[in-house]
């Protein structure tokens, strides 16, 4: 193992320079859309489950496609503020969003299913039979 003298200097410099980061990220991330925060897991059946926070989006509003083993879901937050009276703080994201997972080449593409429950966007898909790991018997 090796040791490594530490630098206070050096980590108050990185902690900075990570912060100078999340700022312009913040910056660019307003003028061309917002990324909804997701989970993605594996259930106990080998299932993928991907759940995305999209609060106050209509569901006709989210789309779902899935081409070439990459799931994309995409869609649009309108602004509540309309101009007309003072706006104090602006935190949450608006405009156009699109989140693109590329996924294992055991899945099914065809039995993917989209839920859309109280602004959680829940995806689930299955893997294909085949990729399913099985339990061979030793015979004698």
């Amino acid at each position: 193992m090796t040791l490594v003298r530490w630098n206070p200097v050096r980590d108050l410099a990185s902690m900075e320079i990570d912060r100078l980061n999340r700022m312009f990220d913040d910056f660019y991330r307003t003028g061309r859309g917002w990324a909804p925060a997701v989970d993605i897991y594996e259930t106990s059946n080998r299932e993928f489950v991907i759940k995305a926070e999209l609060p106050e989006i209509k569901r006709e509003q989210i789309t779902v496609t899935f081409e070439n083993n990459v799931l994309t879901l995409s869609g649009e937050r309108s602004s509540e503020f309309d101009g007309q009276g003072t706006l104090h703080r602006a935190e949450r994201a608006f405009g156009k969003f699109t989140r693109s997972f590329t996924l294992p080449a055991t899945v099914d593409g065809n039995r993917i299913t989209a839920t859309y429950t109280d602004g959680v966007l829940t995806v689930r898909i299955p893997q294909r039979e085949e990729a399913k790991p099985k339990t061979i018997e030793v015979k004698p």
